[in-house]
């Protein structure tokens, strides 16, 4: 294995053991020490060509091995959560299961990793409150990167913010972040008129297979997140929620390329997915975005609110909002990334 792949596979692991997933730290780190190119699995992904980490190469090998844990593949069953063994049982596992499933193994690659953490919702719960009370509007969402659309029903969960509450407290969806600093507007009147979604490669939440490619990608020890990715997906397809396939910069150039309607405020979100954009295409939103702020008016504003890594740190996300006509630019707070925290102010 090269070395920049070993060392994103060390990095990866570290990155699951500060996120609470200590199965899927061990099985990144046996990987990166021991996997080899004796099958076509091994092979691809230790002259991976692209760059392991703004590709998420570890994370999709480990939701390949989740994926066939979750159709019943022998050699991982008796290795994978809730049974533990030790660090070579596991390895047995995984090397039995690269020999049985080498092609559905390499295949799997092909695709980056779509978790839809919809706990990141709170950090958007967040945003959109602040932008309702400082325009005074109902909401029009537009989302880049929206998967499922998960976190485009935000606002029908319920939420535990520390000794807060907020939304539905029956609905089957409850996400739980420690909130730590201030806390945004709870009172302002959120109201979202219209919802839609873009991704590259977008999951329709009713679809049973693509469901399961999408929780083959939630670490197996994290029972909890797994269970609340579930009711998510039951709630957004009961909703009908449809992502259109997409590339992001020409959603965004088309979706604000028009003026937007009086007594609404457009807000263009996205969570965790700008670092897998190319330079060229961050650039053409920006331009798309600083256009559409140009010309908006205060009964016709625009929002740009993202939960993005950035260089601040490189274990949460900044959860920023820039706000157009009056031009502000800030960052509201930080979040973890699978929401389990959220700091604000």
């Amino acid at each position: 294995m090269s070395n920049h792949i070993r060392e994103d596979f060390a990095r990866q692991a570290l990155a699951c053991e500060l996120l609470g997933s200590p199965f899927t730290s061990r099985l990144c780190r046996l990987l990166g020490a021991r996997l080899n190119g004796n099958s076509s699995f091994g092979a691809r992904v230790l002259s991976w060509q692209g760059h392991p980490q703004n590709d998420a190469l570890p994370l999709r090998v480990a939701g390949g091995f989740h994926a066939l844990r979750r159709q019943g593949a022998v050699a991982l069953s008796a290795a994978y959560p809730p049974n533990e063994v030790d660090d070579e049982a596991l390895w047995h596992a995984l090397d039995a299961a690269i020999a049985e499933h080498d092609l559905f193994l390499t295949r799997f690659l092909d695709s980056a990793p779509q978790t839809n953490e919809v706990s990141r919702s709170s950090a958007i719960l967040g945003g959109m409150l602040h932008i309702a009370k400082r325009t005074g509007l109902p909401l029009d969402l537009y989302e880049i990167g929206a998967s499922a659309g998960l976190n485009l029903g935000f606002d029908a969960y319920g939420y535990e913010l520390g000794a807060a509450r907020w939304g539905d407290a029956a609905s089957a969806v409850r996400i739980v972040s420690e909130w730590q600093g201030t806390m945004p507007p709870l009172d302002a009147e959120l109201r979202v008129v219209s919802r839609k979604g873009s991704d590259l490669n977008p999951l329709d939440a009713s679809d049973a297979a693509l469901r399961e490619r999408l929780l083959s990608y939630i670490w197996p020890d994290q029972t909890a997140r797994l269970a609340r990715i579930e009711a998510a997906l039951e709630a957004t397809a009961r909703a009908g929620t449809r992502i259109e396939k997409a590339d992001a910069a020409d959603w965004v150039e088309r979706e604000f390329g028009r003026p937007g309607e009086k007594g609404r405020a457009r807000v263009l979100m996205h969570t965790i997915m700008w670092q897998y954009l190319a330079a060229p295409t961050q650039a053409r939103i920006e331009a798309a975005m600083e256009k559409a702020g140009e010309g908006a008016t205060k009964d016709a504003p625009v929002a740009w609110l993202w939960v993005e890594q950035d260089e601040k740190e490189n274990i949460s996300a900044g959860v920023r909002l820039r706000l157009w006509p009056e031009g502000s630019d800030e960052e509201l707070g930080r979040a973890d990334f699978h929401g389990r925290w959220v700091r604000w102010g």
